[in-house]
């Protein structure tokens, strides 16, 4: 029996890929967190070769149901310093490592 996270045979390693998102920090309410997950987690498979598309799809149902001014940016190895409104800010990961950032400034 081979223990989780154990090498593989040959000394290779296995990855682990997410399916679910990971939140790495948040101070949304508990609505707007959940619907910022489900929206991201749809346009992440449903647009899963163009991140653009995936961004467009997540803020502009972001500002139809919590007000304009969402930003949303999604894809691989990117630094940000950002200012935003407070209660407003999720910053998570799916799929392994798309990183996805939605937040509103005032």
């Amino acid at each position: 029996m081979a223990e989780e996270g154990a090498a593989a045979p040959g000394g290779a390693t296995e990855k682990v890929i997410h399916t679910y998102p990971l939140i790495r920090h948040s101070d949304m309410s508990e609505e707007m967190r959940v619907e910022a997950m489900e929206l991201s987690v749809t346009a992440c498979e449903k647009f899963s070769q163009n991140n653009e598309l995936a961004a467009r799809m997540v803020k502009e149902s972001m500002d139809k149901k919590f007000g304009p001014a969402f930003h949303v940016v999604v894809g691989e190895s990117y630094g940000f310093e950002i200012t935003y409104e407070c209660t407003t800010i999720c910053y998570m990961y799916f799929g392994g490592n798309q990183a996805i950032c939605i937040w509103k400034c005032s």
